[in-house]
């Protein structure tokens, strides 16, 4: 027997991917998303899922497993990293006061977490011209959709990485 997860599993159904194609709830059947904001937000929406379906069925330590020495990444400070990152789009777009930090001063222990993914799903239907420039530094609405989709782009491979190490899934 050995410390290393099995590489290939039953949860599984072809060894290269995540999730049997048939049953993978990022395929949508249809015509693709009408206009370029639907299509970015459609990006978003999927790299969120893939994020969500990396983390599904482990534990909090699993989750908090830092499994690529000597970094201190894991897949919890991946999606924690990813709230900030919506945070960080809310007070871009925003002319007010910033939102206050997620998780409490200095990353303090979810003390008062507060909602960001459902106040920046909202955002987008306000401004329909990806064109338009948020906020006090005039960022173009595409810009920073394109911006969220890349952090989710990049971290949902460094996911794969991380859940391999965890139990050996292995991902699309």
């Amino acid at each position: 027997m050995t410390d290393q997860p099995e590489r290939w599993t039953r949860a599984t159904t072809y060894p290269d991917m995540w999730a049997d194609p048939a049953d993978d709830p990022r395929d949508r059947e249809g015509v693709s998303p009408d206009g370029e904001l639907a299509t970015l937000q459609g990006f978003l929406t999927d790299y969120r899922m893939t994020l969500r379906m990396k983390c599904e069925g482990l534990d909090a330590e699993q989750l908090a497993r830092r499994s690529v020495p000597p970094s201190a990444m894991s897949l919890l400070g991946l999606g924690r990293h990813l709230v900030e990152v919506e945070r960080d789009w809310h007070n871009w777009i925003g002319d007010g006061d910033p939102l206050p930090k997620p998780y409490g001063a200095r990353d303090a222990d979810f003390d008062g977490v507060v909602a960001e993914r459902a106040a920046t799903e909202a955002e987008p239907a306000k401004h329909p011209d990806p064109g338009e420039r948020l906020g006090k530094d005039g960022m173009a609405v595409r810009e920073l959709m394109v911006h969220r989709i890349e952090e989710y782009a990049r971290h949902c491979g460094h996911a794969d990485l991380l859940r391999e190490c965890v139990d050996g899934r292995v991902g699309q």
